[in-house]
């Protein structure tokens, strides 16, 4: 008998895919009113625009090779590497190899910090950023 404000957990696995990651494509694994986990998957040499979020993030590289671009320097992340960023750092991320990283972002009102990551505030009935 479930008790009535137990909550269902799901087990997601994040565990580095080797020659099935190929193809993949970035997915957010788990979303709630305070947390995301997203699953994102670089191409060799693609990159992520700088951006910043409001709160500490956290960057696991799963597989692959890495560079977090910030303004005071490049760190390399490799397989088991993991980095929390503080609250509001520009970063960029570089792949030098074909690469997963696991991003933890804190989320405020549903979305990250209110920003949706890049400085941008989304509608909630809307999936397209609106502009302040």
């Amino acid at each position: 008998m479930a008790l009535p404000h137990a909550k269902h957990l799901d087990v997601i696995n994040v565990g580095p895919m080797g020659e099935k990651l190929h193809g993949q494509v970035s997915t957010s694994l788990i979303k709630t009113d305070r947390i995301q986990l997203l699953h994102m998957v670089l191409a060799p040499h693609q990159d992520q625009p700088q951006h910043h979020v409001d709160d500490e993030c956290t960057i696991h590289c799963l597989e692959g090779e890495v560079e977090l671009v910030m303004g005071g320097g490049v760190r390399k992340l490799r397989a088991g590497s993991v980095v929390v960023l503080p609250a509001k750092e520009q970063h960029a991320l570089r792949a030098r190899v074909e690469s997963a990283v696991l991003v933890t972002l804190l989320l405020r009102g549903g979305d990250a910090a209110a920003q949706g990551g890049a400085g941008n505030r989304r509608d909630p009935g809307k999936d397209t950023p609106v502009r302040p």
